[in-house]
């Protein structure tokens, strides 16, 4: 049987897949798990924009409730608010309700620890046992054992207040267009930005519960890029749904990925001397480019792979201060406990500031590799690494490829897909390559 939590929590479709009942139930499993060492264990709980967050909040809410436990409902916030709420007040664990860059109909449930860690597997698997048990033994409370629902919103500013206090000086003179993708960060990150100063144009803060993510974010940055260059902004920045990436554009509308985010920030901290051990923690998908970009400035790399619980695993074992993904999840380690877009996005516009360059001389620091990804959708992600014909032709194109490139092929994380990655110098080459083993897995895993 398939896990139930994966890389980044339990994720299906509302009320189809991850419906209100085991919403309810991973409540009671996890009120009954963090009750072993606290009568009353308390929750806080955040939540996107998604319609279905609201059914989802109620019956995890209620789970936790039958189980003696307290239900703190922070309402819409970023997901690394609920990791540092959760840490900074003392309850016993944090609880997000997102599906992060997916569409509306999609959402998701996942846990922090009391820490502001995300849960280890092992914890992962004693809830799993517990929410799959074929008979509910956990006990059920009465009289003044049930436990009670409080609500906390305002606590959104004791975040922003702290995501602002991270940088030093103001952003006064930046102009700063900010896509909120009518998620998470919809009232966080304007709010941080007119703080420190910035004259602020904000992009899709008007959530409905269903245009979360839709055409606009760090998944779609065409609209940034238009009112970037309509606006002559210094710089835009993207966020996901649940807020805990950002992506970047440049004043002249270019993209600037994750690597680039990482490498700029990087820099600006080898140049302070506050880059520990001289290193950047990124995973398997970042591009070569920044590993010359690190190389030529004295600096290194450590590799992981991809997820940003591998990162910050890596992190913390070397006591590194900053790590992350080409997609936009970037951990400062001094700050944060999981991914956080705001900080990230404030660290950006920090450096910019200090800098006293434009956004794009920063970005050209380092020079991107063509990098080409294909996702295949499959009935089954299991299997295709013992598949002879899908080795075949991965090995022909390493071959193809040699010291030039290189190619990656791996399951999603939360998807049914597997991706194919192909990154050098050609991008012809590159494409031909790809669409070679996509076919293949298509008639092999379809």
């Amino acid at each position: 049987m398939a896990r139930l939590f994966g890389t980044d929590g339990v994720r299906g479709l509302a009320n189809a897949e991850l419906t209100p009942e085991l919403a309810f139930t991973m409540g009671r499993a996890a009120t009954h798990y963090f009750g072993k060492e606290h009568k009353r264990p308390v929750f806080y709980i955040g939540r996107d924009t998604r319609i279905s967050g609201h059914m989802l909040e109620a019956a995890l809410a209620a789970g936790i409730c039958s189980a003696g436990g307290e239900a703190v409902l922070l309402g819409v916030v970023p997901t690394p608010a609920v990791a540092y709420l959760t840490k900074k007040h003392g309850a016993q664990a944090g609880v997000v309700i997102s599906a992060s860059h997916n569409p509306y109909p999609d959402n998701g449930i996942k846990f922090f620890a009391g820490t502001g860690y995300k849960l280890p597997d092992a914890v992962e698997d004693e809830l799993e046992k517990l929410i799959e048990a074929d008979t509910d033994t956990m006990p059920r409370p009465t009289a003044d054992g049930v436990g009670f629902i409080t609500h906390k919103h305002d606590l959104l500013q004791e975040y922003v207040t702290y995501a602002v206090g991270t940088v030093q000086g103001s952003l006064k003179g930046l102009k700063i267009v900010v896509d909120c993708a009518n998620g998470a960060a919809y009232e966080a990150a304007p709010t941080a930005f007119r703080a420190l100063g910035a004259e602020v144009i904000v992009l899709n803060d008007k959530p409905d519960g269903i245009n979360i993510n839709a055409g606009c974010g760090s998944t779609h940055l065409e609209q940034l890029q238009a009112a970037v260059a309509q606006n002559q902004a210094d710089i835009g920045l993207a966020h996901d749904g649940d807020a805990d990436r950002c992506l970047a554009v440049d004043e002249n509308g270019e993209a600037i990925d994750g690597d680039q985010i990482m490498l700029i920030c990087a820099l600006e901290m080898l140049k302070n001397n506050t880059l520990a051990e001289k290193t950047l923690v990124a995973t398997v998908m970042s591009n070569l480019g920044l590993h010359q970009a690190m190389k030529n400035a004295g600096g290194n790399v450590l590799v992981t792979p991809v997820g940003d619980r591998y990162v910050l695993e890596a992190m913390l074992k070397d006591n590194l201060v900053l790590g992350g993904e080409q997609s936009g999840h970037i951990i400062f380690s001094q700050y944060s406990t999981t991914g956080d877009g705001l900080i990230t996005a404030l660290k950006l516009a920090a450096a910019l500031q200090q800098s006293g360059k434009k956004m794009s001389q920063l970005a050209k620091v380092m020079t991107r590799f063509p990098q080409l990804l294909v996702n295949i959708r499959v009935k089954s992600k299991q299997g295709w690494e013992d598949n002879a014909r899908i080795a075949a032709v991965i090995k022909a194109g390493e071959m193809e490829l040699g010291d030039n490139g290189r190619i990656l092929v791996r399951p999603s994380g939360t998807e049914p897909l597997i991706r194919v990655m192909a990154e050098g110098p050609d991008l012809a080459d590159l494409k031909r390559i790809v669409n070679a083993i996509a076919d293949v897995v298509k008639q092999e895993q379809c």
